[in-house]
């Protein structure tokens, strides 16, 4: 791996994580594309270093609901009283622990499943969930939660389990599934962004985790300062999309990213794999 190519790998890593179009599968299409081999250790230990420069941007960014989450900085009201978010900690742990506990019993299952034609099939699949998701949510489904902070605990727990789709299915997008299934469920569109964001946090930085305690002896000292750039142009990416993003998120629309699925997913196929 060289400098150039790190580059290309941590602005791909920082554009699609947070946003509905799969980061895992525009890193294995992408891999493709430079011919650098996806299923390396060296490859496999980058994506993990990149991904943790995404999780900070995402932390830097919702870091005052994190605060408010763990009951620091909140300000007592004229009354003395602690004002309290309705939206708590339990809300994260049921929107994190069904896909956890999937990734965890079902990893090696899970990781003979990643390929280019798993990810095509799964982008194509993602963009009309995400479709059929924006148009319930219009038309069949009384929106009970405008904000995040009304988001209630069965809807948490149907975001995590809708989670699971894209924990089973590489390409799917963790955020394409829990944005669409918060929209199925009543939760508005931004609060199903908001949500899905927060809890990647903490799901990201599990796997990642988990992940790295296979991989760090993959860091050496030649290694080092292409991995510093990577992490670094991924944390910077990352946060410049998650900003626009959320600035822009009433003229972005599901459809608009479940088209751009299907565009990319016929291009690969008909351009790179045949």
């Amino acid at each position: 791996m060289d400098t150039i190519t790190a580059i290309i790998l941590a602005i791909v890593e920082g554009i699609t994580e947070f946003i509905p179009v799969s980061s895992t599968g525009h890193m294995i299409l992408t891999s493709r594309l430079l011919q650098f081999n996806e299923q390396s250790d060296l490859m496999k230990t980058f994506e993990i270093v990149i991904q943790l420069g995404a999780i900070l941007a995402i932390a830097l960014v919702y870091r005052r609901r994190i605060l408010d989450l763990l009951g620091i900085g909140r300000k007592r009201d004229g009354g003395g009283v602690m004002p309290r978010s309705r939206l708590n900690l339990i809300h994260v742990i049921l929107g994190i622990v069904p896909a956890l506990a999937v990734a965890f019993f079902a990893r090696d299952f899970i990781k003979s499943l990643f390929g280019a034609s798993t990810v095509l099939w799964a982008l194509v699949a993602g963009g009309i969930l995400m479709i059929i998701a924006e148009w319930v949510n219009k038309r069949k489904i009384r929106v009970t939660a405008e904000e995040m902070d009304d988001i209630s605990y069965g809807q948490a727990l149907a975001i995590g389990l809708y989670q699971i789709i894209s924990v089973l299915w590489p390409g799917f997008s963790r955020s394409g599934s829990t944005i669409s299934g918060g929209m199925l469920t009543g939760v508005s569109y931004k609060a199903s962004a908001d949500f899905s964001f927060l809890i990647a946090i903490p799901i990201m930085c599990a796997a990642s985790g988990y992940e790295l305690l296979d991989s760090y002896k993959e860091i050496t000292g030649d290694m080092i300062g292409i991995f510093a750039i990577g992490f670094l142009v991924s944390f910077v990416v990352a946060y410049v999309v998650v900003i626009l993003f959320m600035r822009l998120i009433q003229k972005i629309r599901l459809t608009h990213f479940a088209i751009y699925r299907f565009v990319l997913a016929a291009c690969f196929w008909l351009f790179v794999m045949r």
